[in-house]
Parts: structure tokens; C-alpha cells; sequence
């Protein structure tokens, strides 16, 4: 799937995903990032981009309910912080990948299918997402075996198998080679488009995090901005 095309497509119920209001993130009462507001709807890419250590990942981590923010609102999927959504709506790929290593890319893929899914559906969708991850070939390797990219694979088919409404990647696509990382982004804004789940993603890359996402914000001086280009700085004193 292209850009362009999943930028046209529009989800039958356009919802919003995420609302944050007057939030801070941050450790021992001392601001680490402050948002006045930000929405993000169903069917929405949104990629968050900026320098190392300066609040992305602490931000995706607030909107998981995995950190306490130090003031404001958080809704996710219609539950508001400290209240925390049904099980298996968000889908969380995180940087340290979280599997368990002696079990086989099967036994981790249905961790997430069980999560999101009834039981009667949760082997369909772990055999469609190591299918769309291409690791039909891997199916009983343990963890433990695999590279590193291919972990990462797993870890995004755990996540495609829970079919959640918000998926939080945090540079869900190092550790990729060109040719793959293409199929994991056409795997993933297939999901996006065909579900109406709405992905907010970190991305150091900033030429990919342009070409994923319908929004690119970048995090700079403790706030959250616009991401603005030379050219389009150009244009607006023009």
C-alpha cells in the first residue's frame, strides 16, 4: 500500500483515539515534556521524532498507562487516566522487546492473539501476522534463536495478532534491513487502514517518519511542535 492511498482512506467511524490536555511527563516532579493538547483519531499515523533522551519515549509510555504522568489528562480508547482500557486495545512495541526467550515465535505471537482476540480467533490472527511478518519458516524457533531483526518481527506480529484499536512503536524498525523493513511498514499501515486503528510511532529517521505518517511532531525545548522543514520555512516568510 502507498502513502497515497492510505492517506485516502477514510475509516467508516472516525473516532478519537487518544486525547491528552495540559500534560506533563516527567520523574521526581521535574518536567521532562509538557502538552497544552494533542488528539489523535482512528485510521491516524502519527510519528513522533526528536533528539535522544528528551521525552519520546517516556510520552509513549504515559499514553500506555505504563507511566504516571505528574499533571493533566490522558484518554485512551474513551478511558481516562488512571483508568486503564480494555484489555488487548493497545498494542505496545517497545525498544527492549519484551519476549520470552525460551519460548517459540508460536508461543509469543499468541501471547498477543489471546490478549485482543476470543479463543476461537486467536490462532487465525497469530498465523495471519507471522505471515505477514514473514516468519512462517521460524514458527517453532525459540526466541533465543532468532537475530535480532527477526525478534523485532515478532514482536510487531504480537502485536498485529492482538488487533488492537492504538498501536505505540517506539523505532519499531531498527535492527531491519531495507527490503524488510518495507514489508513490516506495508504489514502494519495495512492493519492501520483495513482496521481504523489509529499508530503513534517514535522515529529517529526522519525521511521514513515522513513517509509512514499522516503527522510528524517533534519534541523540542520540553514541548511537543510541529515538525517544520527549511522549505516550508521558506514558504511561510514568502
Amino acid at each position: 500500500m502507498t502513502k497515497h492511498e492510505k492517506r485516502n482512506h477514510v475509516p467508516k467511524h472516525v473516532s478519537e483515539v487518544v486525547r491528552i490536555r495540559n500534560l506533563e511527563v516527567g520523574f521526581q516532579k521535574q518536567p521532562l515534556l509538557s502538552i497544552e493538547s494533542l488528539i489523535v483519531n482512528s485510521g491516524e499515523v502519527l510519528a513522533i521524532t526528536g533528539p535522544s533522551g528528551i521525552g519520546k519515549t517516556s510520552l509513549l509510555k504515559t499514553i500506555a498507562g505504563l507511566l504516571t504522568p505528574l499533571s493533566g489528562l490522558v484518554q485512551v480508547c474513551e478511558a481516562t487516566s488512571p483508568q486503564k482500557p480494555p484489555r488487548g486495545t493497545i498494542g505496545y512495541i517497545p525498544q527492549k522487546l519484551g519476549l520470552v526467550r525460551h519460548s517459540s515465535v508460536w508461543a509469543n505471537v499468541m501471547l498477543g492473539s489471546r490478549a485482543g482476540n476470543t479463543k476461537s480467533h486467536s490462532r487465525e490472527q497469530s498465523n495471519n501476522a507471522i505471515l505477514a511478518m514473514g516468519l512462517e519458516e521460524k514458527r517453532n524457533e525459540p526466541i533465543k534463536r532468532l537475530s535480532g531483526g527477526q525478534q523485532r518481527r515478532v514482536a510487531i506480529a504480537r502485536t498485529l495478532a492482538q488487533r488492537p484499536k492504538l498501536i505505540l512503536a517506539d523505532e519499531f524498525l531498527s535492527e531491519l534491513d531495507e527490503e524488510t523493513s518495507d514489508r513490516v511498514v506495508e504489514a502494519v499501515m495495512q492493519y492501520v487502514s483495513s482496521s481504523g486503528a489509529a499508530m503513534v510511532l517514535v522515529e529517529h529517521d526522519i525521511s521514513r517518519a515522513r513517509e509512514i505518517s499522516d503527522r510528524l511532531l517533534v519534541i523540542d525545548d520540553g514541548r511537543l511542535n510541529p515538525f517544520i522543514t527549511d522549505t516550508s520555512i521558506m514558504e511561510v516568510r514568502s
